[in-house]
């Protein structure tokens, strides 16, 4: 049996068993895929990110989740660059990550011993959703009524798909309970989707958006506590669908999630609208939590 160090980083979060917890494996180029899925599924995480040398960027980044892979993490992707430049393996403040869905920038903000990072993401995508509503609500423990359906409920993308739903009170994320082996039957158009309701209305007065993700049936998982990748499109979906007031050219929001399982988190998100869509970015922080060997 081999045995292989898995570093626990949490994302989004400057204060341990906070955010969104990742398993980061570095120097992982001798695993093949088998080995990686195995790892992901015996180290429990929602996301295990391998570290891989790339030919055409600085490092290459894989992700599983316990059920599969996945092609782009977001909290995965900050708690690996966290984990690369505090193990020195990176000293440049701009790298680039090959991923599944293309080649991302990085640069890294450090404040005395605090690390910032930001993730380019893909452009925005958009897709309507036809399903039926009142199945989709009861899938998530919420009735129609709390869908908040001034704004569309529609699948985003900024590097993995999500299925975006408005909510109109706070107060329906705490009895949100997902039954996500019957998502599959509700998402007609994309069942490997996850599910990401949202509302206006925050814990935090500082923040803009409050978030809870739950994952696609075939992940081998139930919710992510922060997200990366559904913070960053949830931006992307304010500035096209319900941004009125602010510049539209340029957006700046801060995005909470994690309150209702105790992982609080953070996501900040920036959105450049420029004539072929929505660029999108997030800026986020990370705390190493421990290390932990598993055997394959």
């Amino acid at each position: 049996m081999n045995e292989i160090k898995v570093l626990h980083i949490d994302a989004f979060s400057e204060i341990a068993n906070k955010g969104n917890p990742a398993g980061i494996v570095l120097n992982a180029d001798h695993l093949n895929e088998h080995q990686m899925q195995r790892i992901a599924k015996l180290a429990g995480f929602n996301e295990t990110a391998f570290i891989l040398k790339s030919d055409n960027s600085d490092v290459r980044i894989r992700y599983f989740t316990p059920g599969h892979e996945i092609d782009l993490c977001g909290h995965a992707t900050i708690a690996s660059i966290y984990a690369l430049r505090t193990n020195k393996q990176i000293t440049q403040d701009s790298i680039t990550i090959e991923t599944n869905v293309g080649h991302l920038p990085i640069r890294v903000y450090e404040e005395g011993k605090q690390l910032s990072i930001f993730m380019q993401q893909k452009p925005a995508q958009f897709l309507p959703f036809k399903s039926p509503i009142s199945k989709l609500a009861e899938s998530i423990g919420l009735t129609k009524h709390e869908i908040d359906l001034q704004y569309p409920i529609v699948y985003g993308n900024t590097g993995v798909w999500t299925l975006l739903i408005p909510i109109k009170k706070l107060e329906s994320f705490q009895k949100m309970k997902p039954n996500n082996q019957f998502l599959p039957k509700v998402l007609n158009e994309m069942p490997k989707s996850s599910v990401h309701p949202f509302c206006l209305e925050t814990y935090d007065e500082l923040a803009d958006m409050h978030g809870r993700h739950f994952s696609s049936s075939y992940s081998g998982t139930t919710e992510d506590a922060v997200t990366g990748t559904a913070s960053g499109v949830m931006g992307a979906y304010f500035a096209k669908y319900i941004n009125n007031e602010r510049d539209s050219n340029k957006l700046s929001i801060l995005v909470e999630q994690g309150q209702e399982i105790d992982r609080d988190g953070r996501v900040s998100v920036q959105v450049d609208q420029t004539s072929e869509g929505y660029e999108v970015g997030i800026y986020g922080t990370a705390v190493f939590v421990k290390d932990f060997k598993v055997s394959i």
